[in-house]
């Protein structure tokens, strides 16, 4: 389990940290969530291939998984993103 700042101290990349603050900001209750890169890098202020750097991190680290979502069409659509950490909103952690 994650507590909110034991994410700090997991030696995680500035990038990831703040990239996962957000995947956490925009889950629902079960942890899913499926922003466009676009998307993350815009509200963050971070370019597009830092949150796809980020991204990885979080996967490498067990923090996230990633699934790749296509359009009936086959047009790719945003990766759906499941929080693996279990965290706890308010309080010290």
């Amino acid at each position: 389990m994650i507590q909110p700042r034991r994410i700090y101290d997991m030696g995680l990349p500035h990038r990831a940290v703040t990239v996962f603050c957000y995947l956490c900001r925009c889950a629902n209750k079960k942890g899913v969530c499926y922003p466009a890169v676009r998307t993350i890098a815009k509200d963050i202020s971070l370019c597009r291939s830092t949150v796809f750097k980020a991204l990885n991190d979080l996967e490498r680290h067990g923090l996230i998984t990633r699934t790749h979502r296509f359009h009936p069409s086959g047009a790719k659509r945003s990766s759906l993103y499941k929080i693996t950490g279990e965290i706890t909103k308010g309080g010290d952690g």
